[in-house]
């Protein structure tokens, strides 16, 4: 049987994480997604292989949030330093 498309809460129970994770992954992340109609479609072998590329992993963040939360990183260090 061939490889089926997978629905957004298909591909978010295989990889064990929320469908807004999925959403937010496919507008930042450029997570392959198919639109078909109004509904995204996955293949399981595409999406298998963005995560294993590291795609997915938290230092691919967008710039604005990579730098929000360096900023974060910074004052929580200066406070840890001052005490």
């Amino acid at each position: 049987m061939p490889d089926r498309w997978l629905s957004v809460e298909e591909i978010a129970v295989h990889l064990g994480v929320s469908k807004d994770t999925i959403y937010g992954w496919i507008a930042k992340k450029e997570m392959p997604a198919h639109k078909v109609g109004r509904l995204w479609k996955f293949k399981a072998d595409e999406v298998d292989e963005w995560v294993r590329a590291g795609k997915a992993a938290d230092d691919h963040r967008a710039p604005e949030v990579a730098e929000a939360t360096s900023r974060k990183e910074e004052r929580k260090e200066g406070g840890e330093q001052g005490e």
